[in-house]
Formats: C-alpha cells, sequence, structure tokens
C-alpha cells in the first residue's frame, strides 16, 4: 500500500491523540509512522520528537480557542472581563471534548502543573493572549516598573488558569458545571481586586473552594 502523502501537524496530532488513548505512547517515531502508514522523515517534517508533538497539543488547544473567539464578530466589543470569560469557557469546552487524553497527560501531575513542559506551548499562547486583553493597570510613569507589572499580571493570570485547570480535571458535576461557577466566581474577584472593590467576592470564592474541598474529601 502506498504511503500517505501531504501529512500535516494536525494529522499527526489526530493520530498521536489517538493512538495514545487506544494502545499507550507509541515506542518509536517508526512505529508510529508504520502504524498510520506514512514516511518516518514526514513526522521530523513538523516535530522533533513526542515530547514536541505533546506540547504543541495543548498550545493547538489555546490557538484554536482564540481562532474560535476572533470568528465572533460581537467579541470585538467585549470588554477585558468579557474576553477573558470567552477565553476561558471556550478553551474548557474544547478540553472537555478532549477530556480523555488530557486526563491521561495531566492527571499524575496534580501537585505542580507550572513546572510541566508539556504546557510550555500552552502558556506561550496565553501570556500572549493576556497581554492583548488589555487589563486595567496602572501607570506608574516609569518604564521598569510597568514592565514589571505587566510580567506579574501576565503570571498571576497563567497561575489563575491552571488553578481552574487543576478544579476542572477533579470536577465530577454534571457537564462540568461547577467549573463554570468557579470560572465565574474567579474572574469575578480578580478583576475586584484589581480595581480595588468590596472583597464580598473574593470571600464568596473562598467559601465556594473550601464547600468543594470537603465535599471532594
Amino acid at each position: 500500500m502506498a504511503k500517505k502523502k501531504n501529512i500535516t501537524q494536525e494529522k499527526l496530532i489526530e493520530w498521536y491523540m489517538n493512538t495514545v488513548l487506544v494502545s499507550g505512547r507509541p515506542q518509536s517515531v517508526f512505529a508510529f509512522a508504520q502504524n498510520n502508514n506514512f514516511e518516518e522523515a514526514d513526522f521530523y517534517k513538523s516535530f522533533s520528537s513526542f515530547e514536541s508533538l505533546e506540547k504543541a497539543i495543548f498550545q493547538v488547544f489555546a490557538k484554536e480557542t482564540i481562532h474560535m473567539l476572533h470568528k465572533t464578530e460581537a467579541y470585538k466589543t467585549y470588554s477585558s472581563k468579557e474576553k477573558l470569560l470567552s477565553f476561558y469557557f471556550t478553551f474548557f469546552e474544547l478540553l472537555t471534548a478532549n477530556r480523555s487524553y488530557v486526563l491521561l497527560q495531566l492527571k499524575s501531575h496534580k501537585m505542580d502543573f507550572n513546572k510541566l513542559m508539556v504546557l510550555k506551548g500552552l502558556r506561550e499562547e496565553f501570556i500572549a493572549f493576556i497581554e492583548n486583553v488589555s487589563l486595567e493597570k496602572i501607570d506608574f510613569k516609569n518604564e521598569r516598573i510597568n514592565k514589571i507589572q505587566d510580567k506579574t499580571i501576565a503570571e498571576s493570570y497563567w497561575f489563575q488558569l491552571l488553578m481552574i485547570l487543576k478544579f476542572w480535571l477533579e470536577d465530577e458535576s454534571s457537564n462540568f458545571e461547577k467549573t463554570d461557577v468557579f470560572i465565574e466566581k474567579t474572574i469575578k474577584a480578580s478583576f475586584d481586586i484589581q480595581q480595588i472593590a468590596p472583597i464580598k467576592s473574593v470571600v464568596d470564592l473562598a467559601k465556594f473552594l473550601w464547600k468543594e474541598k470537603m465535599t471532594m474529601v
């Protein structure tokens, strides 16, 4: 049988995810290529290893999320808060559609996602997204301090995304409704803090987390 031609990154990702879920990680790129009827060299045109492919998968989730948001005409008129909410809801819909693979990759790393190399591409895409959302900031009239502020804000929202991801992994509610509630409360709390608003929403978030923690024990 003739080998398949025009092997795209999208196809390689699709075949890899299916392979991992059905029979586990391939023993080699050669075996992976043989099982999917394409030349091994075609794999290396897109990825240097399975590790680089795995990083790309989570990066693609973020890229596809942002692409879907920009396809919505109303998105251009959204506030920064609405844009962030839209990202989270769309992103976790994509993760839910691929939950079996995500669980397989992340379930055993609940303690420290921030050190997971497989999330490196996702982090890059998300940080770039945050930098373009036009979040409210304080102008310190000092370029160096403003850059530190930008980095701090981006890192805090990256931590927020990881926190929501961990919650979603443990969520056993119907249609992951509790994750949706958690997203809304988390975003509200973070924006209230930025605006130095009353901390009622922060306390509300803390109560929600405490209740969920006690339920999961």
